[in-house]
Order: C-alpha cells, then sequence, then structure tokens
C-alpha cells in the first residue's frame, strides 16, 4: 500500500504493522545522471519489495533529501545537517508507530545516510515499543558501487532510461575516478567529492546497462523482502539489563 496514495480509511484498515520509509538524496552524479538518483532508486527497490512481499505493508513517501554536503561544490547538489536530517526522519518514523506502524525499514540509497540512520533508528528502537532498522540497497547486491557508477547507471537506465545522457556516458568515465576518497594510513583526507572526482563520478558509468540495472533492482528488493521477513518477527522490547 502506497501511503500518498491512499485514502486516511485505507490505512486505519490496514491490516499490518510493517511499513518502509524510503529515503533519498537530492545530489550530483555526474554529468550524465540525474541529481534525484538515490531518491529514484531508493523508492523503487520499496516499491518492488512491496510487490514480491507476500504478506501486506504500507510504504511511505521517499525523503528526497539527506545528507549530502559533500557533493555541495556540485550546482543543484542539496543537503540538510546530520541533526536535521535525523530529527526529521525520527519524527516521520513516530509518525508511522503513532498510526501502529511499529515495524519499520527505512530503505536507504545515499551512503552520506548511513551512519544518520543507524543512529537515528537505534535512538528509536530502544526509547519505544518500536523496531527500525535501516536498509542499503548497494551494501545489498552484487558489484562494486562507486557514485555515477556502472550500478547506479544502470538501475537508472532500467527505471528511467530517459534521464540517462548517453552522450556524456564516455566524457564522464574519462574525467571521473575509480575510487572514493583520497586515502593515507586508513584515514580518508578528503571531505568532499571535488577533492578527488573532476565531474563528480566514482565508477565506470559507461559499462551501465539497463539489463544489469533490472537484475539488481531484483536482487536488492529480495535482500530487502528478506529482512521484512525478519523485522515482522522481531521482538519490540528489548532485553533486561542481565
Amino acid at each position: 500500500m502506497q501511503l500518498s496514495e491512499s485514502t486516511w480509511t485505507d490505512v486505519e484498515n490496514a491490516d499490518t504493522d510493517l511499513a518502509l520509509l524510503p529515503v533519498g538524496s537530492t545530489e550530483q552524479h555526474g554529468p550524465h545522471a540525474p541529481l534525484g538518483t538515490d531518491t529514484v532508486i531508493a523508492s523503487a527497490v520499496a516499491e518492488t519489495a512491496d510487490e514480491h512481499y507476500d504478506g501486506d505493508l504500507v510504504v511511505g513517501p521517499t525523503i528526497p533529501v539527506g545528507v549530502a554536503e559533500e557533493h555541495r561544490h556540485f550546482n543543484g547538489t542539496l543537503w540538510v545537517t546530520e541533526e536535521t536530517f535525523r530529527r526529521y526522519v525520527r519524527e516521520t518514523i513516530e509518525s508511522l508507530i503513532h498510526h501502529g506502524f511499529n515495524r519499520v525499514v527505512v530503505v536507504n540509497g545515499h551512503g552520506g545516510n548511513v551512519d544518520a540512520l543507524r543512529e537515528c533508528c537505534a535512538a528509536i528502537s530502544r526509547h519505544n515499543a518500536a523496531y527500525v532498522v535501516p536498509f542499503t540497497w548497494f551494501e545489498a547486491v552484487s558489484g562494486r558501487m562507486g557514485h555515477g557508477g556502472t550500478l547506479e547507471t544502470s538501475l537508472i537506465s532500467h527505471l528511467q532510461s530517459e534521464l540517462i545522457h548517453d552522450d556524456r556516458l564516455q566524457e564522464a568515465t574519462e574525467n571521473g575516478t575509480d575510487h572514493w576518497g583520497e586515502w593515507q594510513s586508513g584515514t580518508n583526507l578528503a571531505y568532499d567529492s571535488a577533492e578527488f572526482t573532476e565531474n563528480g563520478v566514482v565508477g565506470d558509468p559507461s559499462r551501465g546497462d539497463g539489463t544489469l540495472g533490472a537484475e539488481l533492482l531484483d536482487e536488492a528488493a529480495d535482500a530487502l523482502v528478506e529482512l521484512i521477513e525478519t523485522v515482522s518477527v522481531r521482538g519490540l522490547t528489548q532485553p533486561e539489563r542481565w
């Protein structure tokens, strides 16, 4: 059930305590892919998992702006602080809990959101009669994740191919880089992506393929379904201290 497409009476009559909350970002993904890449993918993974799941659940609206200041040098990138992001996500989830959806999986599409989501979900689970856990799609699929690279370009090519500028793929690859960050002694010296990639790309978008994107979507959605099944039987109270 898509929350934004349902009436309040539909939601009142929903026979489930499970909800998905997609979270993305609006940020640069090189000269060839849209700023909304992470949002489009997070939404699609959540919707596909809803279709694959043998049961009822609610899919909330996708949060489109996240922790993305690392891409601030590239025009169009939007961001909020981790504090603002955690608070917004937490209060949105608490709204779901208020209506009885006390098992929530946050479906994340952006690497910059990972740490903040882990902390936010832990705090909610520790202090409420609820269980909330983050799921980041690219941590659950095969292949090396970059930024605007093969995986993300493939998924957008499958989901909304008209948003990929095919005539820019070669240039995007040549002026990008093959690794994230600037590393020394196990420490990433770079805070912003412009420090190590000229055009914002990490990886090889020229290898992006819609067929691969379809496979990645199914792989991510099936992994999410397995997580949903586990969350559906998870205890909602914290264990007693011993």
